[in-house]
């Protein structure tokens, strides 16, 4: 079962004195659908999942299903490095109404590629939703290798990859193992157009926060045939992706929507309020694409 086509935001987790702040999560979520986003990400890498508690993760999940109500594909993060933790919480989420869950790789302890595939198969058996597999080398020291993939791909359960490597050899590879029921998507914004080139469906997205209508009118530009479209708007929104990842995701996103006036600029430890030469690469970036106002 493939979970969506298209673009899904990765959403910020919006914070007001320490904690969750569900009105701003509501207004998000909201606005993402208006803006015509094909799916939403709860509670993974940019919402801070690994500064969240289990208890919080369940509950905002649950609120972003409650008040997204079918509209749109619901996708959880449920990874941790210890596989029966990740098992029990995907369970969890699953209860929550989940639509599927987005799961990273194991980090700190790392793994073989063993042992990776049956982090995974484990998982899969425990849900009766699909997952999608995440592979962020960069943040876990853990890569999903072709190999991997040709054997998780077989699961039942297991519905695809994103693909965060940056190493479109390996994306080559992978796409292998496309399929009807094993989808690829892309993890890094700047690179969604030549990693659908190659089979993907889509990107899920951090810059969607900000964008979600040209994500999504970019994904679904070269779904729809206009690659040229969609090679235009990845060209010129580069450098506005440049600067959501100036320092470490979710700081500048974040930074963005408190820009936008969307959420307070409010994060967990160890994340922090970016420096002023980031902040003002994040706002000339917004300026320049037109997010916001010159005036502002």
């Amino acid at each position: 079962m493939i979970l969506f086509k298209g673009s899904a935001t990765a959403l910020v987790t919006p914070f007001s004195e320490g904690q969750v702040d569900y009105d701003s999560l509501e207004n998000l979520i909201e606005w993402q659908i208006n803006e015509g986003i094909d799916a939403l990400v709860s509670c993974g890498t940019t919402g801070e999942a690994s500064t969240l508690s289990d208890e919080e993760q369940k509950s905002v999940v649950k609120f972003t299903v409650e008040k997204v109500g079918g509209r749109v594909p619901v996708i959880a993060g449920a990874g941790s490095n210890d596989t029966a933790h990740a098992s029990e919480l995907s369970k969890a989420l699953a209860d929550e109404g989940a639509d599927g869950l987005l799961i990273v790789t194991p980090y700190y302890n790392k793994c073989s590629d063993s042992g990776l595939i049956k982090h995974f198969e484990t998982i899969a058996d425990a849900v009766d939703i699909p997952l999608i597999a995440y592979s962020v080398p960069g943040r876990t020291g853990v890569n999903i290798s072709p190999a991997v993939v040709s054997e998780i791909s077989k699961h039942p359960n297991i519905c695809g990859i994103k693909e965060a490597s940056g190493n479109i050899a390996q994306v080559v590879e992978i796409s292998r193992y496309i399929s009807d029921d094993f989808a690829m998507y892309s993890g890094n914004d700047e690179s969604t157009v030549p990693l659908m080139s190659m089979g993907g469906l889509g990107v899920i997205t951090t810059t969607g926060n900000i964008i979600p209508k040209d994500m999504q009118r970019m994904t679904n530009a070269y779904l729809n045939g206009d690659v040229e479209e969609a090679r235009r708007m990845q060209i010129e929104m580069k450098h506005l992706i440049d600067a959501m990842f100036c320092e470490v995701n979710p700081i500048p996103i974040k930074a963005a929507l408190n820009i936008m006036g969307k959420i307070k600029r409010e994060y967990r430890l160890p994340l922090c309020d970016p420096d002023n030469k980031s902040l003002y690469k994040i706002m000339c970036a917004l300026r320049e694409y037109g997010v916001i106002d010159e005036s502002i």
